[in-house]
């Protein structure tokens, strides 16, 4: 019994690598109370708004017995705390441990049905109050979202239709693409939805993606466009990205050499969404559901922010410099020695700045 035990548990921490984090009473009321401002604002607007029905007959208007905030709240936990099944969440760890806060608790069946209630007031919720802040650094990226296993793809029928076969660096899947832009903290700025078949450069080139994005926009080499690259610098937007081997090499500064360095930190955003947030998974019964499931992840990222050891404000400083003792005739080569002895590891790595 007992290595049975711990043989699941090597399982579950080491080969999955998950962490399971429960949250506090008080981070747990934190959450509520902001769900629940935001419900009644939400509530009221819409009430004020709209017309009512004069058609003579009563309709029945009964709230349901767990309300928006708390559906809201027991989905924020469930994508925060690591866990991998949402029916084991919701009936061994809410309806066990968390009666003392959730009074009114349903069936998972009745709770899975009012999921897809909340879609809409919870999408106007995250594209206005969670989103973080652009300074001037960003990183764009797209990481795929599978629903099911390529060889079950002729037999799946919750997304036919909807989702499409597409490639990645990892290889063929089926689903979508989930295209993420993040700041230099970690938090995301925006993020888009689409089938697995469109191209990574595609979401750039709409205005509302990146309408609220200026500066510095670094990409990895999926993204080297002359046209896309055209038509962002006219709206302030430079993108930074690699070259391939076949091109020819090309001037760029110290400082955004560096932020090609750094931006492995959109990775790291990738991965806490799919293994922390379970937003990748193939039991998903519902395309509605799927969307209340996916609209979660900018709360990660709103909660748990990636701070870098440098700012903006700092690099900047550095490439001033480096240009000085380009023009007093220091090489670059010499300038980016100079610079790793003042720029510790956890910044640069273990490599230099330029190879």
């Amino acid at each position: 019994m007992y290595i049975c035990i711990v043989f699941f548990l090597y399982i579950c921490i080491v080969k999955r690598k998950i962490q399971i984090v429960m949250l506090s009473d008080g981070k747990i009321t934190e959450i509520f109370c902001m769900a629940d401002d935001f419900c009644k604002f939400f509530n009221e607007t819409v009430k004020r708004h709209t017309l009512e029905e004069n058609d003579g007959k009563k309709h029945r208007n009964k709230p349901n017995k767990l309300s928006d905030a708390e559906i809201i709240t027991i989905m924020i936990m469930f994508h925060s705390c690591g866990h991998c099944c949402p029916k084991h969440f919701y009936k061994f760890y809410i309806c066990e441990h968390c009666t003392h806060m959730f009074h009114n608790l349903l069936s998972y069946n009745r709770f899975v049905e009012l999921e897809k209630e909340i879609l809409f007031p919870m999408t106007i919720y995250v594209k206005e109050v969670l989103l973080g802040k652009c300074t001037g650094i960003s990183f764009v990226d797209s990481t795929p979202l599978r629903v099911c296993n390529n060889r079950r793809i002729h037999c799946h029928k919750v997304f036919k239709g909807i989702a499409m076969r597409g490639k990645c660096s990892m290889g063929w899947f089926f689903g979508f693409k989930i295209h993420l832009i993040i700041n230099e903290k970690g938090e995301i700025l925006n993020f888009m939805l689409t089938p697995g078949d469109i191209d990574d450069r595609a979401p750039l080139k709409i205005e509302s993606f990146v309408e609220v994005i200026y500066g510095k926009l670094v990409g990895d080499k999926g993204y080297i466009s002359q046209d896309l690259f055209r038509e962002l610098f006219v709206n302030d937007i430079q993108l930074i990205t690699k070259i391939r081997n076949n091109m020819k090499n090309s001037l760029m500064s110290v400082a955004d050499k560096v932020y090609l360095r750094k931006r492995a930190v959109i990775e790291s955003v990738n991965d806490e969404l799919k293994n922390i947030a379970q937003i990748e998974h193939s039991r998903h019964r519902s395309v509605n559901n799927f969307m209340v499931n996916a609209i979660y992840l900018p709360y990660i990222s709103h909660t748990n922010p990636i701070v870098l050891p440098y700012s903006c404000h700092t690099l900047a400083i550095l490439e001033s410099m480096a240009a000085l003792w380009h023009q007093y005739g220091i090489s670059m080569a010499s300038t980016c020695q100079i610079l790793a002895r003042y720029l510790p590891d956890a910044w640069l790595g273990r490599r230099n700045v330029i190879r």
